[in-house]
C-alpha cells in the first residue's frame, strides 16, 4: 500500500509539474503576441503620424519589403526611396477596420494585417481610399521583436452599398 501511494505521489507531483510548464509556455506565448501585435502597432502608427522616426527599429537590417507585386529591397531603402518621400505628400494617413492575427513559431512569428486606408493629399485634396492587406514575418533577436519580411497590397475599395 506505501509503494502505491508513493506511486501516486509521484505521479501527482509529475502532473503538477507538466501543468505549470504549459502555464508559463502560454503565458510566455501570450506576452510574446501581445509584443509582435505592439511591433506593428508601431509601424501603422508611425505612418499615420506621418513620421518615419523610430521606424527602423522596427526592422532587421537586412529586412526585405514587397509592396504590390514590387520588390522594394530593405525597410531602409524602402524608407529613404519610397515611403519617406511619399509621405512629405500627404495630409493625412489613416488605417480604419484594421485588424490582426499573429501566430507564433518561436523564434519567429507571423501576422496578416487588414484594413482600410485613407490619404489625404497636400497637393489638391484628393482622398484615396483603398482596402488593403499585409503578411509580415518578424524574428525575436536579442528580446526584441524584429520585422524581417514584410509584403503588402491595396485595391479600391468597393462603394458600399445600402
Amino acid at each position: 500500500m506505501k509503494i502505491m501511494n508513493n506511486k501516486l505521489a509521484i505521479a501527482l507531483v509529475m502532473l503538477s509539474f507538466f501543468q505549470l510548464m504549459t502555464l508559463d509556455v502560454n503565458a510566455q506565448s501570450s506576452e510574446d503576441e501581445n509584443k509582435v501585435k505592439e511591433t506593428m502597432s508601431a509601424y501603422k502608427k508611425g505612418v499615420e503620424s506621418l513620421s518615419t522616426e523610430g521606424l527602423t527599429n522596427l526592422f532587421t537590417k537586412d529586412s526585405e519589403v514587397y509592396e504590390s507585386g514590387g520588390n522594394e529591397g530593405t525597410f531602409e531603402h524602402y524608407l529613404g526611396h519610397h515611403l519617406g518621400p511619399e509621405l512629405g505628400h500627404f495630409t493625412s494617413f489613416k488605417f480604419n477596420d484594421y485588424k490582426i492575427e499573429a501566430k507564433l513559431d518561436l523564434p519567429f512569428a507571423f501576422t496578416t494585417e487588414s484594413y482600410v486606408y485613407k490619404i489625404v493629399l497636400k497637393e489638391d485634396g484628393r482622398v484615396i481610399e483603398k482596402k488593403g492587406i499585409a503578411t509580415s514575418v518578424l524574428k525575436k533577436i536579442d528580446g526584441q521583436w524584429k520585422i524581417i519580411k514584410t509584403h503588402s497590397s491595396s485595391r479600391a475599395k468597393k462603394a458600399s452599398s445600402h
